[in-house]
């Protein structure tokens, strides 16, 4: 092989490294605010393609509004940092631009909505632009919402509820997902049966954010976690060295 095939190849390979190295979603030193109240304070992370990363901390400790800051909406309000999906500017866009972009928050309250049935939120869902997932699809990993395709979506119970709002993200174009408190309130079975659903979409790269106080439970479905205290990084390491430190779950989780 000549020097000059040689170099390259070389080039080639260490670019590939470079690459898959590099994060597919990162926030650097992301700061907002609601009004004058300082919320999230220098928020940085990174996560890779597929990966599940775990968001902790106590109330008040900033989650929701990091995950709100991520997703572009009004409140709170981003006034430093940078936010990168795949190499796409998320903090230059809207809302709407970065629902477009593959970035579905869904919301502690589900925001199902009212007056139409599982299937009309599903379709709602799918008349933004992209590749989302069909109704088959859907149906074929959400049984009970096939079961229940006819009935009103408010009407579900509340497990139900959390399947059909994220089924309505993977029915658009969805690469990062951010999940605000999903467990809360549901019984074990139905918790494990989201859990199975996270695990499912791992596999076809899509990324998520998970809050939510029930942290073992959370530890345990991910890859990584980031503990905030008051709107701070804390801690940023893998969901294992979380379960194997109970001083730092004492002082930030309390558990």
């Amino acid at each position: 092989m000549s020097s000059i095939a040689m170099t390259t190849e070389i080039t080639v390979s260490h670019a590939a490294e470079i690459e898959a190295s590099r994060p597919f979603f990162s926030v650097r030193d992301m700061h907002a605010y609601y009004g004058e109240s300082y919320i999230v304070q220098g928020v940085s992370l990174d996560i890779r393609k597929g990966e599940i990363l775990a968001l902790l901390g106590r109330n008040g400790a900033g989650k929701t509004s990091t995950l709100r800051t991520i997703a572009r909406t009004d409140n709170p309000q981003m006034r430093q940092g940078e936010i990168w999906l795949d190499g796409l500017p998320i903090h230059q866009m809207k809302s709407f631009e970065a629902a477009r972009a593959g970035i579905q928050l869904v919301p502690e309250d589900r925001r199902i909505i009212q007056g139409l049935t599982v299937e009309e939120n599903l379709a709602l869902a799918k008349v933004a632009p992209g590749n989302g997932w069909s109704l088959e699809q859907i149906y074929e990993s959400f049984p009970r919402l096939a079961e229940r395709r006819t009935q009103e979506g408010v009407t579900l119970s509340g497990g139900e509820q959390q399947m059909l709002a994220i089924a309505r993200a993977l029915a658009r174009d969805l690469k990062l997902l951010l999940l605000d408190e999903p467990y809360e309130g549901l019984a074990p079975v139905i918790v494990h049966e989201i859990e199975r659903i996270l695990h499912s979409i791992k596999p076809l790269g899509i990324t998520t954010v998970i809050v939510e106080q029930n942290a073992v439970a959370a530890l345990k479905l991910a890859d990584r976690a980031v503990i905030l205290d008051t709107g701070e990084v804390v801690f940023s390491g893998t969901a294992k060295e979380v379960l194997d430190n109970a001083e730092l779950r004492h002082e930030y989780l309390a558990i």
